[in-house]
């Protein structure tokens, strides 16, 4: 009683104050996971508006799709556990519009509802939930899907406006599934993407060339070419991009890391062998390489924690995807690179941990010590 009472008049004493303890962060800057995630969508949005205006309809189905499934199996996964929703946090519904934007225009609903199956359940859910999970959930569903179902995913649709030049749709005349020549009467056609094309004209200099002029990297910059959603319009994704490195939601050493060792790789190989594959240009520009540095491989979780790791991070994603885009069955391979980075985090983490400062080695220690100058 006496202690509780000199306590008590120790606080309303003038000038003494109590010291209170706890564990940091000791000052919030105000963020949430919420407010982060809304902030993710919104830089979605441009990629998202691209996607439409150049699939229509299709792409509207394919994004609600994957919105509602994401969201559905999340609530379900709450209300199986009798745990409180976490719909508000927002992370299910960025799962699902980058699913989306990884899935081709044509992509029906029961292919959209088991890639959010896999994404939610099996890859976040099952792995504790938010913040626990070791995959990105949208590159694992690309995978898992791609590995399940590569009909489905590997049919491309294009505006008819988008046709390959005459030299390049000779090339890949075995590689499409439906006739060209009605193309002009069409609103869509289906064929190769620009890298399936480059896989399958693979040794064919005069179709590598045909691939990398100007004008098809014009369109490879406004998205007037094949492939999925969120592959197309790279100036689209570049705006998102910037918006992230604006907010300070992504570290900038992953995309510049990555995108810098494509454009180096592929730049040496197509000085060697240019017959093998276009230039660095084409690699950056086409596929999925643009999206994954800026949306995928950032992810806050599944990426390292330092400057220098997230360097090594990008820089290994890159050199990754151009050995599966060159050598690989696959004609892309951002998603399965990124998988594979995101297994070595822990490890990348550890090697490129920081230390504090007058921190010395065991063996720098032992080394001194027995030159003397640590008594």
């Amino acid at each position: 009683m006496n202690d509780t009472m000199k306590q008590n008049e120790q606080k309303n004493m003038p000038g003494c104050e109590m010291l209170v303890m706890s564990t940091s962060p000791h000052v919030h800057e105000g963020s949430s996971i919420s407010k982060i995630m809304m902030q993710v969508v919104l830089c979605l949005l441009p990629v998202i508006a691209a996607s439409i205006w150049h699939f229509r309809f299709h792409a509207v189905l394919v994004i609600f799709y994957c919105s509602a499934f994401c969201l559905i199996f999340e609530q379900l996964w709450d209300m199986a556990l009798h745990q409180k929703s976490t719909l508000k946090d927002g992370s299910a519904l960025v799962t699902g519009l980058i699913l989306a934007l990884n899935l081709p225009p044509t992509a029906p609903w029961w292919l959209c509802m088991t890639g959010c199956f896999f994404a939610i359940i099996i890859v976040k859910q099952l792995f504790g939930g938010l913040g626990q999970n070791p995959f990105n959930p949208a590159a694992a569903a690309r995978a898992a899907l791609l590995a399940g179902f590569s009909g489905p995913m590997m049919t491309w649709t294009m505006r008819a406006p988008a046709m390959l030049p005459p030299t390049v749709q000779k090339a890949a005349a075995d590689f499409v599934t439906s006739a060209t020549k009605h193309a002009a009467a069409a609103d869509f056609q289906t064929g190769a993407t620009p890298l399936g094309l480059a896989k399958l004209a693979s040794g064919s200099e005069s179709v590598m060339d045909a691939l990398s002029t100007s004008e098809m990297y014009w369109r490879y910059f406004i998205g007037n070419t094949g492939g999925s959603l969120g592959e197309t319009c790279a100036l689209a994704i570049l705006i998102g991009g910037l918006g992230l490195m604006f907010l300070r939601l992504i570290k900038w050493q992953v995309p510049l890391g990555m995108l810098g060792s494509i454009a180096l790789f592929t730049g040496i190989v197509h000085a060697f062998a240019p017959e093998l594959t276009p230039g660095p240009v084409f690699h950056i520009l086409s596929g999925g390489v643009m999206i994954g540095a800026f949306f995928m491989a950032t992810d806050m979780v599944t990426s390292p924690m330092t400057g220098w790791g997230s360097l090594f991070f990008g820089i290994m994603i890159g050199m990754l995807t151009c050995i599966i885009r060159i050598w690989g069955g696959y004609p892309e391979g951002v998603s399965f690179s990124i998988l594979f980075m995101n297994a070595l985090v822990p490890l990348i983490d550890r090697i490129f941990r920081p230390h504090p400062f007058g921190w010395t080695s065991t063996r720098a220690a032992g080394v001194q010590m027995r030159r003397g100058e640590i008594k």
